[in-house]
């Protein structure tokens, strides 16, 4: 009788530490990323999210512990970890003199792959930028601009993306067309590893969540399973009002469509 084994994790991360001369950032983190998914690091600002994601992506060394990312040590192997990665910081890295289409076609060739162009065209139609791809990246909205950053981040197929904080300084708008770029991602094969502080975010996005505080993991699970370590919640009417962010993309979202503004008093379709 045969046995399946459980598929290896894209990342597996075990009692890693880091300090800067006296001060501790991180206090021994563990979690496992399954592959093919989304997996949020929620913390507030100085929790540590941006320091471990720098060991993850070999840019940093830990002072102790373990981390593999697709198979290999991030220590003992950083050569074929930044093979299998992508790492998109907090700011898009877009040269702006450049249209999107060129930002692309750059990447592809320092990255010595055949057909640049056409890989290019391809990330253009998949990430909605086909339209705006010969622009200059300048002209960008923050959306357009994050989203080029994630598409450039992409050439090569990485197996495993590092998105931290990607919504930071976005609009309403912008973050939800983010936010569709990293199901797209997931729903390719793609593992994504968020780091983010904002809850909403790691609410729609994530397959699991984990809480830093303090340099150290405390809480780890399913959106679900986090929500039932509070007590059962009761029943009562409360009528509902429209959110800010309902009221402001409807108006908005019509205004986009139509290229007018909505009258004052007027109804949103």
């Amino acid at each position: 009788m045969s046995t399946d084994q459980a598929p290896e994790p894209a990342i597996r991360v075990r009692g890693i530490e880091k300090s800067f001369k006296d001060l501790q950032v991180l206090r021994g983190v563990d979690f496992e990323v399954n592959a093919g998914s989304i997996f949020a690091l929620l913390g507030s600002n100085g929790a540590g999210k941006t320091t471990l994601v720098r060991i993850l992506s070999t840019l940093l060394k830990s002072d102790a512990g373990t981390a593999t990312v697709s198979g290999f040590d991030v220590a003992a192997n950083p050569g074929e970890v930044r093979e299998s990665i992508s790492l998109t910081g907090q700011f898009a890295a877009v040269d702006e003199v450049l249209s999107g289409r060129e930002n692309l076609v750059l990447i592809g060739r320092l990255r010595h792959l055949k057909n640049p162009g056409s890989i290019a065209d391809d990330l253009l139609e998949r990430f909605s930028l086909a339209e705006a791809g010969n622009r200059k990246a300048a002209t960008y909205s923050g959306g357009m601009r994050r989203r080029l950053d994630i598409a450039m981040s992409l050439i090569g197929n990485p197996p495993v993306i590092f998105l931290d904080e990607p919504t930071t300084g976005l609009d309403p708008q912008s973050r939800l067309e983010v936010w569709r770029t990293v199901k797209q991602l997931a729903d390719g094969g793609t593992t994504v590893l968020l780091t983010t502080q904002y809850l909403d975010e790691a609410e729609h996005l994530a397959d699991r969540i984990a809480i830093l505080h303090q340099g150290t993991i405390i809480q780890n699970g399913t959106l679900a399973e986090l929500k039932a370590l509070l007590p059962a919640a009761t029943v009562e009417y409360v009528e509902k009002q429209p959110s800010l962010e309902e009221v402001f993309l409807s108006l908005v979202g019509d205004a986009a469509e139509t290229g007018d503004a909505v009258p004052a008093g007027k109804e949103p379709r």
